[in-house]
């Protein structure tokens, strides 16, 4: 099943990232074939909050996490979980993850995030204009919700790293909370809107409406199983799958965590771990926000999607191999009736999702040690919002453009 190798690239992976890197290749005039074991959009790409989150430049391990992070695993209101059986394999992970808890190195990660982020809604716009994807990408504000000004002084950190990168709050105070979004709690008392953001109304279906734009314009797409790269003196010849071998000039690696074990087989270890995510859909609610709104207290979105109100977060260590988990969906429902009491709906669906964490909380974006596959992946929890601008990224350095930012935050070699 070899195919002719002039001018063709492979991309592995179709979620967000990887389907933008098809499109943006093709529109560069090259020959791209879209490879996944699933369908396009079915991944982690489905199941997020949806938020187009150009402000979420602060990372998890921000300081103090090291000293309070035991309090969270036993604290029942915080939504932080951990699979214990799991400890042993996460141990290393997690003692490179947590070393990045301290000023310094948020403030670092916080300036390598923000260039990927700060235009999010320009960069899916730029993808899905005149497509059938278009219908999906929503400009609007996100709010941050409160239970009172003592929860949001709680966050100065956060929200100063934010004002210093030009993302400053509106403040709604007071009964003025609920003027603005009825369907919030009355003990919800302050509300930071965040102007010049926006959502995906259907995440999974936006990505699939964009790869068949993509084969539309002549792009392949095929269901199958990437088992290794075929390297030729060092530079990639093709990918090898359970469906044969495809010849190829360069081949792009946008498969999230899975990404891991064929990282090895070039010859590198990334310290790289899910971040197991929960939503819940409500179907047909009775009430919805106006806006995506981040209830600070549970750690959740609750955005309006097409389908109903999706509300997605938690995060739960404990690898890739087990089910769903109970605890985080428990969680997440006692919240959500918390904060929207009159809600009702004709009925849920819940899902569970990994989330790419590296140990530094910045994706790896460019080319692998010389070889000409290149990296687009380890997102963490912003993957939807700079999927089109990792894409476009990475497109431009296989065309020989070169990028107008800084890609060093990015290095593939970083952990090496």
């Amino acid at each position: 099943m070899a195919k002719a190798k002039e001018n063709r690239i492979v991309v592995v992976g179709a979620g967000i990232v990887g389907v933008s890197t098809a499109i943006w290749l093709r529109r560069a005039g090259k020959d791209v074939t879209l490879i996944d074991k699933g369908a396009p959009g079915q991944g982690t790409s489905f199941g997020n909050a949806g938020l187009l989150a150009a402000s979420s430049i602060v990372a998890v391990t921000v300081p103090g996490l090291i000293t309070k992070s035991p309090k969270y695993l036993f604290d029942p209101n915080f939504p932080l979980f951990l699979r214990w059986s799991y400890l042993p394999r996460l141990t290393p992970w997690l003692i490179r993850f947590l070393s990045h808890a301290n000023d310094k190195d948020t403030r670092r990660i916080a300036v390598g995030l923000a260039p990927i982020l700060g235009d999010t809604v320009e960069q899916h716009q730029a993808l899905a204009r005149g497509t059938r994807a278009e219908k999906w990408v929503v400009e609007s504000d996100v709010g941050y919700a409160y239970a009172d000004r003592a929860g949001f002084d709680a966050d100065a950190y956060s929200w100063g790293l934010r004002r210093e990168a030009g993302f400053v709050p509106e403040l709604i105070e007071g009964r003025a909370v609920q003027e603005r979004e009825p369907c919030l709690s009355s003990d919800i008392t302050l509300l930071a809107v965040m102007k010049n953001h926006g959502y995906i109304r259907d995440p999974g279906q936006y990505v699939a409406d964009l790869a068949d734009e993509f084969v539309e314009m002549g792009g392949t797409v095929l269901q199958a199983d990437v088992r290794d790269f075929d390297l030729a003196s060092g530079y990639v010849t093709a990918v090898e799958t359970d469906k044969g071998r495809f010849d190829c000039e360069n081949a792009v690696l946008t498969a999230g965590v899975w990404s891991k074990p064929l990282m090895k087989k070039l010859g590198l270890y990334i310290p790289l771990e899910s971040e197991r995510g929960h939503h819940i859909l409500y179907k047909n609610p009775s009430v919805k926000p106006s806006m995506p709104i981040m209830i600070t207290t549970g750690k959740f979105v609750a955005t309006p999607m097409a389908m109903g109100l999706r509300c997605a977060g938690t995060v739960e260590l404990g690898g890739l191999e087990a089910g769903q988990s109970k605890a985080p969906l428990a969680f997440l429902r006692k919240k959500v009736k918390a904060s929207f009491p009159d809600l009702k709906a004709e009925g849920e669906e819940e899902w569970l999702g990994h989330r790419p964490s590296t140990t530094d909380s910045l994706p790896l974006i460019g080319e692998i040690r010389g070889t000409g596959v290149y990296a687009g992946f380890g997102h963490q929890h912003i993957g939807l919002t700079a999927g089109p601008k990792t894409g476009r990224l990475i497109a431009d350095l296989i065309d020989g453009k070169r990028p107008n930012i800084d890609l060093s935050p990015y290095d593939t070699a970083r952990f090496r």
